[in-house]
């Protein structure tokens, strides 16, 4: 015989314990407000490195010459007139070196490749996004992924101060770090270039036009953001709404409204979890909420299905006895999909960076919410619906079709 353990000793405790997290929520969404991402508040986010650059690129000639750098090699790509075309491919493997590769690259007629930093390992070699990669006699810069940064964040939010609304945080680590820097829409007409130009020469005055190196650049207007909000609530009230109306036509409403408290518990815990650690929320968070509903409620039917057969079969007076024999039936199923799940969702929160990671960690504190408020905030919501359950009320709703048998509460049978 399955142990039977007694879940609702702990029902008052955790539905303090769940009030308690989810109302600690308010505090950092009074005083910090949730880290929007660009893809729910308008303006621009750019992300940038401050390093000095190692090489420098040159062309004069009638051709023309284009820089591409990818994760193993960089290539130039010749054509136009008074050229074949053609395309120069230099491995990270055979030219090791920065000034390696910049002895290659002179060799090509018209370029004039100068290694600043010859000794710099070729191998993370980056150029800034925001400039042509087309060469001319302007010096094309080339920067290093390894080197550390010019400057610190406050010093770089120093830099920014002129500028109306914005924030900057200190995204990556490692070869990876970059600056993440947001600049409010304030819908007067600005475009991406006029939001990216003034950073770019706020950031040139303080720290030098050629050490500033724009990684990547995002832009969502002000009208775009504004329709994007207000679908994602709809959406998450849909989802909602329709498995309220699911779990009503296969339970009775008390059923099917516990199971749709479990799991807007389970979407306000990460919503409070967010808060806290200002997680960047976006339309990949925003998935990841939908994710642990639609995992949630999968767990809560199964339970809430075996509550509804012990009210059939068992013989007691107590509906709590019912629901911690329910509960007790299920307890190894959803342990063992709980642990399952969060065995790969972990593997992509180490082994992710960026937004991907994000996605992981909320969905990990989902899953942790959802299995607990399948055991604990279903059973006390059934305890207060049905504290003067009567084991008759179940009898009306029992099979009555010819040939059908019959269990009643007190254990005979027709």
């Amino acid at each position: 015989m399955k142990k039977i353990f007694p879940f609702s000793k702990y029902i008052v405790p955790a539905v303090i314990l769940s009030a308690v997290l989810i109302l600690s929520g308010l505090i950092p969404l009074l005083t910090k407000g949730i880290n929007f991402g660009i893809d729910f508040k308008p303006g621009l986010v750019t992300e940038v490195r401050l390093v000095e650059p190692v090489m420098e690129l040159t062309y004069n000639g009638a051709a023309s010459v284009a820089v591409e750098i990818n994760p193993w090699d960089v290539t130039l790509v010749i054509s136009g007139v008074g050229a074949e075309n053609e395309t120069r491919v230099y491995p990270f493997a055979e030219y090791a070196t920065v000034g390696d590769m910049a002895a290659a690259m002179s060799g090509v007629e018209g370029v004039s490749a100068k290694a600043i930093t010859a000794s710099i390992p070729a191998d993370g070699l980056f150029a800034n996004s925001a400039v042509a990669s087309v060469l001319s006699s302007v010096p094309y810069d080339l920067y290093y992924s390894g080197d550390g940064q010019l400057a610190d964040a406050e010093a770089v939010r120093n830099a920014l101060a002129g500028l109306e609304d914005v924030s900057v945080k200190v995204a990556g680590e490692g070869a990876a770090e970059v600056f993440q820097i947001r600049i409010g829409d304030s819908g007067d007409g600005r475009t991406s270039m006029d939001l990216q130009k003034s950073i770019t020469d706020a950031l040139a005055a303080a720290f030098g036009g050629d050490n500033v190196a724009i990684i990547k650049t995002d832009f969502i207007g002000a009208q775009f953001s504004g329709s994007l909000v207000l679908q994602s609530v709809l959406l998450v009230v849909a989802a909602l709404f329709l498995i309220w109306i699911y779990a009503t036509i296969r339970f009775k409403w008390d059923f099917a409204l516990a199971s749709v408290i479990a799991i807007t518990h389970d979407a306000l815990i990460i919503i409070s979890f967010i808060a806290w650690s200002q997680m960047e929320f976006n339309t990949v968070t925003l998935a990841a909420i939908l994710t642990i509903i639609g995992y949630g409620i999968n767990d809560t039917v199964v339970v809430l299905d075996r509550v509804r057969e012990n009210t059939r079969i068992m013989n007691t007076k107590n509906f709590m006895d019912i629901v911690n024999q329910s509960q007790s039936d299920c307890f190894g199923r959803t342990m063992i999909t709980t642990i399952t799940t969060l065995l790969a969702v972990t593997a992509l929160c180490i082994f992710t960076t960026g937004s991907i990671h994000d996605c992981a960690l909320a969905l990990i504190v989902g899953i942790i919410s959802s299995a607990y408020s399948t055991i604990m905030i279903t059973s006390a919501f059934l305890f207060k619906t049905r504290k003067n359950w009567k084991p008759d009320d179940e009898v009306k709703d029992l099979p009555r079709q010819k040939g059908d048998v019959v269990a009643f509460p007190d254990g005979s049978r027709v």
